[in-house]
């Protein structure tokens, strides 16, 4: 893989020190006002692929690499740099903390969807699903890292800190876990109502009858409906009416706590849990970074390094039930009748049509994601060819989005990019007779990439993994021609008129928003870097083979030359029986390696053979 992630990585963080620092102190917001997302995303810029990789690791200066400790030498050196960020930490909690508890409001990522009208205060103060499910990700990051700078923290009042920050960032961490608690819904909705009839049509690419597509959609979702009974805490929808053939439904994440979401009970009396506006109606993005960020709950550093006390632990185990049922019922969807004779998926039929009647090939990378999500979960039932109907359908959006594509006069695929795609976040104008508000997407080439490592640290064939990387690697270039090339924001992102002539708008402040994603996509690159690549049949068959004829060989050689061998003889068919050994514990993982080193010790053996017979015949 060409991406070189750590590389990138380092020279990313470089860029975050420069931008966020102004003479020494450090400078939050980016393109827009700050807010809790856009702070989120920019400590976490840092503190994900921190916590996240060790080899990327700042919390002991004992074992941080020079190179990383040189790439964020601006924000302290050594030891200052851990407390300066737990000072950071501390500093963003406090501030989207007031009288009531944590705060995870919008702000400015809130526009008004009327022209001429501006968003009230009180609107800008909504909470939003991104700020909830940013927040689980960077407390957990949080977490993670004082645990491991607590070790090796000497000083008292530095382990002051760190308890105070441990306290504070579990506070949040349960107020963002009760916040997706209450923002998840279930929209049930006649089959026979224009939300009905647009799903069945989207479903139905075998042109079968509505009332067979009926039977099929009730008997493939039964495993969806049987989990939502189990969904009580923070959730109130009456879902009795789910059994009927006449009754279809979403699930999944609205845009914030959903209009009459009951409290979630036995939750600390100090954290109040704020009225809900939004509908409830899942949002297919929203939904995506809702299941992003409830993942970090069950991960392997979560788990292992017991992140959640008991009253998390009880809200995660609710979060699961509510995980596990939305990617059930989107992969349902976007697989329906599974390609049977021929067809294609629901998926594959571009671009996605949303039960409220929008249409876009941005909602088909939201639904690519939550099959693919679906598929991560549960691997066991993962099949190469559903890897490779998703490879292609990425591959047609990285075409329609003008990724690996050139563009033509006045493309509509230039739009994904800048301004991106606008949803109205309905709801929203309930509160002090405000506008409309609306959310911007435009993060699309980095969910196409994030989308296609994935793929690539699932599939298990050879060509299909080739095909990923290629294609990883395309999409890696577009972002990379993306960054800022001066002003305050240079080497961060996003500035996509320097790819798209038809964007006036040149950028120089980074954008928090985008640059996040970016480094999502980088740490998850390196984590497919490291992974163990698909192994092949035919070369472990030929690797067996290599070695065998070689320790034949070996044992032949020993035989007839040792008797008469110098020194060197010897030690030549030592090293060889040594590298044989080696061959044969690695053949498993790395049968082209073991092959090589096979041939190697041929070859060896074959000039031993030339060169004994040449001296026995001399010494006839």
């Amino acid at each position: 893989m060409r991406i070189e992630p750590r590389e990138q990585l380092l020279d990313l963080w470089r860029s975050v020190a420069r931008a966020s620092l102004e003479e020494g102190n450090w400078k939050w917001g980016g393109r827009l006002e700050r807010n809790s997302i856009s702070d989120a995303e920019q400590l976490l810029t840092i503190l994900y692929p921190a916590a996240s990789r060790e080899f990327l690791s700042v919390a002991d200066p004992s074992v941080t690499p020079d190179d990383v400790q040189d790439a964020l030498r601006r924000l302290g050196r050594e030891t200052e740099l851990p407390r300066r960020l737990i000072e950071l930490l501390i500093e963003h909690v406090e501030f989207y903390t007031d009288e009531e508890g944590p705060v995870f409001s919008g702000g400015s990522y809130l526009w008004s969807n009327e022209p001429g009208k501006d968003p009230t205060p009180s609107q800008r103060k909504l909470d939003v699903v991104d700020s909830f499910s940013m927040a689980v990700t960077l407390m957990l990051s949080t977490l993670a890292f004082t645990r491991d700078f607590r070790s090796v923290a000497r000083n008292p009042a530095t382990t002051k800190r760190i308890d105070y920050l441990e306290e504070i960032a579990r506070r949040r961490l349960t107020a963002a876990m009760v916040g997706l608690l209450r923002s998840f819904v279930v929209y049930v909705f006649d089959a026979d109502s224009e939300s009905g009839e647009i799903l069945v049509r989207t479903v139905n690419q075998q042109h079968q009858p509505a009332r067979q597509v009926l039977r099929g959609l009730h008997r493939d979702l039964q495993r969806v409906r049987a989990s939502l009974n189990e969904v009580s805490i923070g959730f109130a929808s009456n879902l009795e009416t789910l059994e009927s053939r006449s009754r279809l439904f979403e699930v999944g994440w609205t845009w914030g706590v959903a209009r009459d979401a009951p409290e979630v009970l036995g939750i600390e009396k100090d954290l109040r849990q704020r009225k809900g506006v939004a509908e409830a109606a899942p949002y297919l993005y929203f939904t995506v970074n809702a299941l992003d960020g409830i993942s970090d709950l069950f991960s392997d550093r979560t788990i292992q390094l017991s992140l959640l006390d008991d009253e998390q632990q009880r809200l995660a185990s609710a979060l699961r039930l509510r995980w596990e049922a939305a990617q059930r019922y989107w992969s349902a969807i976007a697989t329906y009748g599974e390609g049977r004779g021929g067809t294609r998926w629901p998926l594959q039929d571009i671009p996605w049509r949303t039960t409220d009647n929008r249409e876009s090939e941005y909602f088909t990378l939201m639904v690519s994601s939550l099959a693919i999500q679906d598929r991560e979960t549960n691997t066991a039932r993962v099949l190469e060819e559903d890897l490779l109907r998703l490879t292609e359908t990425l591959d047609e959006l990285a075409q329609r989005g003008r990724i690996t594509r050139r563009t033509t006069r006045e493309d509509p695929g230039v739009i994904f990019h800048h301004p991106g795609l606008r949803l109205e976040l309905t709801g929203s104008s309930d509160l002090d007779g405000g506008p409309t508000l609306r959310w911007q997407l435009s993060d699309f080439s980095a969910v196409m990439l994030k989308n296609t490592l994935r793929l690539t640290a699932l599939t298990q064939d050879i060509a299909l993994r080739d095909r990923l990387v290629r294609f990883s690697e395309q999409l890696w270039e577009h972002l990379f021609q993306r960054r800022i090339k001066r002003g305050p924001g240079e080497g961060l992102w996003d500035d996509p008129g320097q790819l798209f002539g038809e964007i006036p708008e040149r950028f120089e402040h980074p954008s928090w928003y985008i640059t996040e994603r970016v480094v999502e996509c980088l740490t998850l690159a390196s984590q497919v870097a490291t992974k163990k690549s698909p192994q092949s049949g035919f070369l472990e068959t030929l690797a067996r083979d290599s070695l065998s004829e070689a320790e034949s060989r070996l044992s032949y050689i020993t035989l007839e030359l040792t008797s008469r061998g110098t020194g060197d003889l010897h030690r030549g068919l030592t090293q060889a029986r040594l590298d044989l050994e080696h061959a044969q514990r690695i053949i498993f993982d790395r049968p082209a390696t073991a092959h090589a080193m096979a041939s190697e010790v041929l070859r060896l053996l074959e000039r031993l053979d030339i060169a004994g017979s040449d001296a026995h015949e001399g010494d006839i």
